[in-house]
């Protein structure tokens, strides 16, 4: 007995002191765990309607979701800065009032009873949502986090067009719906939008269904019916020219300012081609229902890659003369690349941002490879290694798989864009396009509407080669930096000698790197390959 009583007197004094060491790490050295999944999202359905004057939402909403493995009797969701009106339980026909506790960014509410792994709720809540009180800070990619913003509400900007659209990357969609605004949970949805009579809407997945009011508006319902994660969720509402494309059977779609509208073949007319090529080379045809493209004004980023419905800011609407000087395929392939790799298989957390963000680069990189040969696909790749070396010092960079960092919103940087890509585009010519690929198939095939990270990427890489990869991503994953070699030579007695170091500063890893030189002789070139832990390969 006293000595059980010892025990646990110690444990409570560690558990103690590891707490206030954790509360007195600096930001930057705390781990940032994935978040812990105690009630999961199943399925999310919004009724929302506009206001325009005050630039809020009002909206209902029905959330159904079922505990992830322990019972619960509470449910937390994201909510920024929203009034609270109602929150019940639904109990067939009946709304049986729930309490709750609100912070003006997290809903703390208390259920009926425990709920088991095996049983589903819905939840209904009345709210409104006011996006332009909230105190939002964005990235350097996401320059505001506000989630959904009204253009030109009031129409008093002189040959500006009124839209409304919203940006839920990273975690803002939660300033205009109640969710577990996480990347590791993903849900269907069902969204209905009461818009005016003249305006066109666009969301994900596919218009089920339109109804003319009385009072000169319409409402329009978009229905999800495969999961994805909470940030990829999107409306749109304006004055748009739709001009309709195809892939096979699926609806390829380019919503643009009426101005734009004749140039809209022009300007993504390659998408259906990108389609094709993606999903042949991944050996994973595109897996959603449709693919929608707009053009939105005043956007705080380059382009995002909501599920089906890609929203690309205004600097993408050109005329056919001006796309001769400039035009943004590149965006429009790395964005068609994430419906792939960040909506099906979704990074499990910021901290593996690079599962999503480095796939959509490379995506780039191969499609101009394919689409203008290797001179257009090396020119591509050596802008990205130029992007990355200039945000760099002596060497230096963080980890690619970040798990300590300041805030979420640092990982949009050119470690987890273009770094990421060489580092993947390094790994397919090391392993050959075949095995590269196949590896690709399975990760994506295996991990369809759910999350991964780098280490599912290396086993289903190791499983398909036989290899252990291991040391490949231990170094360009999980450590920071890049090599600088000084590369000085010696000529005596017709011995040519290379001496290659590693002159890096000191803090950063040393590399073990494969290298191929070539030797060009009255015979032709011979080349030969070399690695620094076994001398000559070949």
């Amino acid at each position: 007995m006293r000595k059980r009583i010892a025990f646990l007197y110690l444990a409570i004094s560690l558990s103690a002191i590891g707490m206030s060491q954790a509360q007195q790490l600096p930001i930057d050295q705390q781990y940032r765990s994935t978040p812990t999944r105690v009630n999961n999202l199943v399925h999310t359905k919004l009724d929302v309607h506009f206001d325009y004057k005050n630039q809020f939402l009002n909206g209902k909403e029905w959330v159904t979701l079922q505990p992830h493995f322990y019972p619960t009797d509470s449910l937390r969701l994201d909510a920024k800065g929203m009034d609270i009106k109602q929150i019940a339980l639904v109990n067939g026909q009946q709304l049986v009032p729930l309490k709750f506790t609100y912070d003006d960014n997290s809903l703390l509410i208390k259920l009926d009873r425990n709920y088991l792994s095996n049983e589903k709720y819905t939840i209904y809540l009345d709210y409104t949502a006011k996006p332009n009180l909230l105190k939002a800070q964005g990235s350097a990619a996401i320059n505001d986090a506000k989630g959904l913003y009204f253009i030109n509400p009031a129409e008093s900007t002189p040959n500006k067009p009124r839209q409304i659209w919203t940006q839920g990357e990273t975690e803002a969609s939660s300033a205009w719906f109640p969710t577990i605004d996480r990347p590791n949970q993903k849900t269907t949805a069902e969204i209905s939008m009461t818009v005016l009579g003249n305006y066109v809407s666009l969301s994900n997945g596919a218009l089920v269904n339109q109804q003319k009011n009385n009072d000169g508006t319409r409402t329009d319902t978009w229905k999800m019916d495969l999961p994805h994660a909470p940030y990829l969720f999107m409306m749109a509402v304006g004055d748009f020219k739709i001009y309709q494309d195809k892939y096979n059977n699926i609806p390829v779609d380019y919503y643009l300012e009426p101005k734009y509208a004749p140039y809209a073949k022009d300007i993504f007319g390659k998408t259906p081609a990108m389609m094709d090529f993606y999903g042949k080379t991944l050996g994973v045809p595109y897996p959603w229902n449709k693919y929608a493209q707009i053009v939105c004004r005043d956007y705080v980023s380059g382009a995002m890659e909501n599920t089906t419905a890609t929203l690309h800011g205004e600097h993408v609407q050109k005329t056919k003369r001006e796309l001769l000087d400039e035009n943004e395929e590149g965006t429009i392939a790395h964005e068609l690349f994430h419906q792939w790799f960040g909506d099906l298989v979704t990074a499990e957390s910021w901290s593996n941002l690079t599962m999503n963000e480095s796939f959509a680069t490379f995506g780039e990189i191969i499609w101009h490879e394919h689409d203008g040969g290797k001179e257009k696909g090396d020119k591509s790749r050596f802008e990205k290694l130029q992007s990355y070396l200039k945000s760099t010092k002596n060497g230096n960079s963080p980890a690619l798989a970040r798990y300590y960092y300041h805030d979420k919103e640092d990982m949009f940087d050119n470690i987890s864009y273009a770094k990421g890509s060489l580092i993947l585009y390094a790994l397919k010519e090391q392993m050959g396009d075949a095995a590269f690929y196949q590896s690709l198939k399975k990760y994506l095939t295996e991990n369809s509407f759910k999350t991964g990270e780098p280490q599912q990427l290396r086993l289903t890489m190791e499983e398909v080669t036989g290899k252990d990869w291991a040391p490949y991503f231990n170094q360009w994953y999980y450590k920071g930096g890049h090599p600088i070699l000084k590369v000085t030579t010696k000529n005596e007695n017709n011995i040519l000698s290379l001496n290659i170091a590693q002159v890096q500063d000191s803090a950063v890893q040393t590399f073990q790197i494969p290298l191929a030189i070539d030797i060009y002789t009255k015979e032709g070139k011979m080349r030969k390959r070399y690695s620094s832990t076994n001398g000559i390969l070949s």
